[in-house]
């Protein structure tokens, strides 16, 4: 992975605080992980809506005042759990690495294992997505850390011997773009599987488009 990706990822996989938040103690992280785990297991058995506060808070064990104030809203939990679904992608896919000989046809495969990943669990990928849709402005800092997660893992598909190029970072961004919206188009019934394939090796040339010319 390049110094760039390992910048991307050590930004991405720190959970959102604000500047003057102190890291989490080892007892808060474990209670957070709780919250994130109690919110994946609602949200795969009925979705957005199944995902209510006080059920989240019950489920963990944590009182819900203490559940506000690990995470403000429904939307800001469900933002994070996205982030955390992502962390553990991200930790699987470097154990197992695609196997593409050129980086396009490795970051369709990398997206398309990561997207079957998010198949398996419809209503949990719904709730998730549906988060990302109604996040506003408070909710920025989660919503980065979700886009920058999904920029290295990208860009460790690509597997680059040097630092990518601005017309890269470029391609990266509408790649990221093309795959939330399949994602959102497969949820919404409105594109198959094998037109979600296509449209990621298609929009992954951009990548062979965008590579320096060799001296």
């Amino acid at each position: 992975m390049t110094a760039e990706a390992k910048a991307v990822a050590a930004a991405a996989t720190t959970p959102a605080t604000t500047p003057a938040s102190p890291p989490l103690t080892e007892r808060q992280e474990a209670r957070r992980r709780r919250i994130l785990h109690a919110s994946a297991q609602l949200a795969s058995r009925g979705g957005f809506d199944a995902v209510q506060m006080r059920e989240v808070a019950e489920s963990s064990s944590v009182a819900l005042g203490t559940l506000y104030r690990y995470f403000p809203s429904k939307v800001h939990l469900l933002v994070a759990t996205m982030q955390d679904q992502l962390q553990h992608m991200h930790t699987t896919l470097r154990k197992r690495p695609p196997a593409g000989d050129e980086p396009a046809a490795r970051v369709a495969e990398t997206l398309m294992r990561a997207f079957r990943a998010l198949q398996r669990e419809p209503h949990l990928a719904d709730a998730m997505v549906r988060a990302l849709t109604f996040a506003d402005r408070s909710v920025s800092p989660e919503v980065d850390t979700v886009s920058r997660l999904t920029t290295a893992i990208i860009l460790d598909a690509m597997g680059l011997d040097a630092p990518p190029t601005a017309e890269q970072l470029s391609a990266v961004r509408v790649i990221e773009h093309t795959w939330h919206s399949a994602l959102i188009t497969w949820l919404s019934g409105r594109a198959s599987i094998a037109q979600v394939k296509i449209d990621i090796e298609t929009v992954c040339r951009l990548i062979d488009l965008t590579a320096p010319e060799k001296a």
